[in-house]
């Protein structure tokens, strides 16, 4: 089963700098990061951290796909594109992540994107993927933590070894991975082992309820993480 995810870190997001002493246009960042613990997140199921596997992202996959530079997920803000590896929208894998940059149109969203990364209101990068559920050996395992959420539930490691489609790069102001910064700057990525996958969790109907209700307001709200 595939099911679509947002995944947002925090940013030094910049505004490359111009090499001619011109007034530079090209936005920059990593879209994501690889073995960079997310902050606590949950779904209707589970708390859980997420961390992204070294691999988990090809050159080639990305090549397949039609990924749109967005603010904020909103598809009528489209800032740059690339359509199976072609377009306004470049990118690389590199051992930190994938790293994207791409020229901002000269036109008012283009420039509200530039403004608003220089100004600093701009906190960080997102992106969409889905992959596999239902592989844990290939694609998505978990380990359980011997630690608690606040609503006492098991709060459990997830551990993303491949991911099959991504549908979007975007700027967002709400991160989910804390300690990560999206800049040109080079970091490095910490490689993180995983055992086992537990069985899901029944949850009585009201706890469900109220995760239902929480994942619509994120869905609703700017930046969210599913």
């Amino acid at each position: 089963m595939k099911k679509k995810r947002t995944i947002a870190i925090v940013s030094g997001l910049r505004i490359r700098e111009a090499t001619d002493g011109a007034e530079s246009r090209t936005i920059e960042g990593y879209a994501l990061k690889f073995g960079v613990r997310s902050r606590l997140l949950c779904d209707w199921w589970n708390n859980y951290y997420e961390v992204l596997e070294p691999g988990c992202v090809t050159r080639e996959m990305l090549d397949k796909q039609d990924i749109k530079l967005t603010m904020f997920h909103d598809r009528q803000l489209v800032l740059a594109r690339s359509n199976k590896g072609n377009g306004t929208l470049s990118y690389e894998v590199d051992k930190v992540g994938v790293k994207f940059w791409a020229e901002m149109p000269h036109t008012v969203d283009g420039d509200k994107a530039l403004e608003l990364v220089s100004r600093g209101d701009i906190a960080g990068c997102s992106f969409i993927y889905s992959t596999d559920e239902g592989d844990s050996e290939n694609a998505v395992s978990y380990e359980r933590l011997d630690e608690k959420g606040d609503d006492g539930e098991d709060i459990l490691l997830r551990h993303v070894k491949r991911i099959d489609n991504v549908y979007d790069f975007t700027i967002t102001t709400d991160p989910a991975y804390e300690q990560t910064d999206v800049s040109k700057r080079e970091v490095e990525a910490a490689g993180i082992k995983f055992e086992q996958q537990p069985k899901p969790k029944q949850i009585d109907e009201s706890k469900k309820r109220e995760r239902i209700n929480a994942v619509r307001e994120r869905i609703a709200s700017v930046g969210c993480n599913l």
